[in-house]
């Protein structure tokens, strides 16, 4: 990677660390917040490999203490706790998004593509709560993905839409490749 390459997966770490500030209790324990929309941003403007660089940067950096997971949270024990595995999928989640998002600018498929990724991370999230709480899938169904599939369907569009329109534009074409 260039040193531009880093400089912008360190940027898109901190947006994600900045969202992740905007939380929302919720009952069961895992939070609403504008983690899963900025991750999202980071696989449609970023690509593959910068956004899954980027999103790796932020769980190193919550995992090594520093407060970037919601409710100003950091440390290892949140990578390994009951919502941890929404934590651990992020990376892939950009992945996803980035791989489609390099290969078309077509806002169907893109969007497409921030659902399968939301699904990845509803999976990985909700197997690893279930398996920590000592809960059936459908209690974890309840408390993980259900009072959250409006809400982050409504975040997906939002990346979607927001990131294309990004990249069309010169100036932040520019800076990303």
């Amino acid at each position: 990677m260039k040193t531009r390459d880093l400089v912008i997966c360190a940027l898109f770490a901190a947006m994600t660390a900045i969202l992740a500030q905007i939380s929302i209790p919720f009952p069961g324990g895992v939070p609403l917040t504008l983690q899963l929309l900025s991750i999202s941003l980071c696989g449609v403007l970023l690509g593959s490999k910068r956004g899954f660089m980027s999103i790796l940067v932020y769980i190193i950096l919550g995992a090594i203490g520093l407060p970037v997971f919601a409710g100003f949270s950091g440390g290892f024990q949140y990578i390994v706790g009951y919502s941890g595995g929404f934590i651990i999928s992020f990376p892939l989640v950009a992945l996803i998004i980035g791989f489609v998002s390099e290969k078309t600018n077509n806002l169907l498929l893109i969007f497409l593509s921030t659902i399968l990724g939301l699904v990845v991370n509803y999976t990985v999230g909700t197997l690893m709560f279930a398996t920590i709480t000592n809960s059936s899938i459908s209690t974890s169904l309840a408390a993980c993905v259900i009072p959250f599939v409006l809400t982050d369907l409504i975040k997906c569009s939002i990346a979607t839409v927001i990131g294309a329109k990004l990249k069309e534009k010169t100036s932040i074409k520019a800076v990303l490749n």
